[in-house]
């Protein structure tokens, strides 16, 4: 391994020991799953192609969903792809009618990235290169910017806000010649979703539709158009913690929800969203409940099916759903050997332990947990990262006496996805009353 710079160090571990996904370095502890890679690689190839695609990762809690989510984005990044990722919450939806549809396309866009920008925040930049590239192509026709602007964003039109689109884009544009900051900052609120009413949009921008709850899909259709327009090759929509649609409580909610999902699914499926991909994140509950999951809405089951041949270890990663593999323990062996080199800056003469701890740490985690510490790997990994640092802080400290004396629990955390429909079967929000 090479050395690894403080800043990437810090942010891996840092991330790991709190539980959670680092956004930067994850290319220095991946390990494993190279089929199911490799299966998103070739969607996202078929997506720089001008093709599209859609997948369901699916995996228990703490097996590294939101991980392998990272990772494809990272991937889709060195493509040359824009991606844009969000988590569902009881506040963000892709079908509501209270704005929560809006939130979760809020939040998306808010996160675009480009391989120049990977922390998100890149919209502005993709609309002044689409402008850039206008204006060199103006200027070597003899064109205004605004004419060739307006011919480039025609094709939009045929689409669902196309129209509205194609002026807000031109509004950035004067604003840009002009030096208007008003201006370019209403029209990236509008691309951005603010808006909450037509009225403001109009006064501002002189368009009469705004990004809401109905239109959130097709504005991402046609983001996927521009993007391309604007020199990249697609567009990679990541949605993570789909689990929260599995939990709501109203049966009219879920459905209105599943109907949008099998919306994508087709247009993905049938090629009619140009340059677009889907990965969405979700439990084995959130797909397979045939009560509330997705297999309850029987368009999708159809769909979501798994092929009756890919069984008795045989796989099949060409479907819309992809389940990750457990990591076998060879891989953890892996991951926590790169682990140990990450705390050392990647310099083996640094590391806090010999090689010979890692099996003793992991034999001790299987007395405690059995199989689970390599399958949902989440509480090991900040179990040896905590061992690390006290090794660090305590250069004394024997690490076989702190192996042995170290506590593991096992991760509990994905019992909250698991509704308990005896307890809180409310889909028909009817109450029981009692006339006197």
């Amino acid at each position: 391994m090479t050395t690894i710079r403080p800043r990437d160090r810090d942010a891996v571990l840092q991330s790991l020991r709190a539980g959670v996904v680092p956004r930067i370095g994850q290319h220095l502890i991946q390990v494993g799953r190279a089929r199911e890679l490799e299966a998103l690689l070739k969607d996202i190839e078929r997506v720089a192609d001008g093709g599209s695609a859609f997948r369901i990762v699916v995996g228990e809690y703490g097996a590294g969903k939101t991980f392998f989510l990272n990772l494809v984005r990272a991937i889709a990044l060195e493509k040359k792809l824009v991606t844009v990722h969000g988590d569902l919450n009881p506040d963000r939806r892709l079908h509501a009618s209270g704005g929560q549809a809006r939130s979760l396309y809020a939040e998306l866009v808010k996160n675009m990235a480009t391989r120049t920008r990977p922390e998100g925040g890149a919209l502005a930049g993709v609309v002044e290169k689409f402008i850039a590239q206008a204006k060199t192509e103006a200027k070597a026709t003899g064109r205004s910017s605004d004419a060739v602007i307006r011919a480039q964003l025609s094709q939009l039109t045929e689409m669902v806000n196309g129209y509205d689109f194609a002026d807000v884009i031109a509004a950035y544009c004067k604003g840009f010649e002009e030096g208007n900051e008003k201006l370019k900052s209403d029209a990236v609120r509008w691309l951005r979703g603010e808006f909450s009413t037509r009225t403001d949009a109009r006064q501002a921008l002189g368009v009469r539709t705004i990004v809401d709850d109905a239109s959130m899909y097709d504005q991402l259709k046609l983001l996927g158009r521009f993007v391309r327009l604007a020199g990249y090759s697609g567009l990679m929509v990541c949605l993570d913690e789909m689990v929260n649609l599995y939990k709501l409580a109203n049966l009219q909610a879920r459905h209105a929800n599943y109907e949008q999902i099998l919306r994508i699914l087709n247009d993905s499926l049938q090629g009619s969203a140009e340059g677009l991909g889907f990965v969405l994140g979700g439990t084995p509950e959130f797909l397979l409940d045939t009560r509330r999951g997705l297999y309850s809405y029987a368009a999708l089951q159809s769909r979501l099916a798994e092929n009756a041949f890919a069984a008795n270890g045989l796989v099949d990663y060409s479907g819309p759903v992809i389940r990750l593999a457990a990591l076998t323990p060879e891989d953890f062996y892996v991951l926590l050997d790169k682990l140990r080199l990450v705390y050392a800056f990647g310099d083996e003469s640094k590391t806090l332990v010999p090689e010979e701890a890692i099996p003793a740490f992991m034999a001790h985690c299987a007395t405690r947990l059995g199989e689970a510490y390599f399958r949902t790997p989440r509480t090991t990994i900040t179990a040896f990262i905590n061992f690390l640092a006290v090794l660090e802080q305590n250069p004394s400290a024997d690490w076989r006496e702190l192996i042995g004396s170290m506590d593991i629990e096992r991760d509990t955390g994905g019992a909250a996805d698991i509704v308990n429909d005896a307890a809180s079967d409310s889909d028909d929000e009817l109450a029981s009353f009692r006339l006197n």
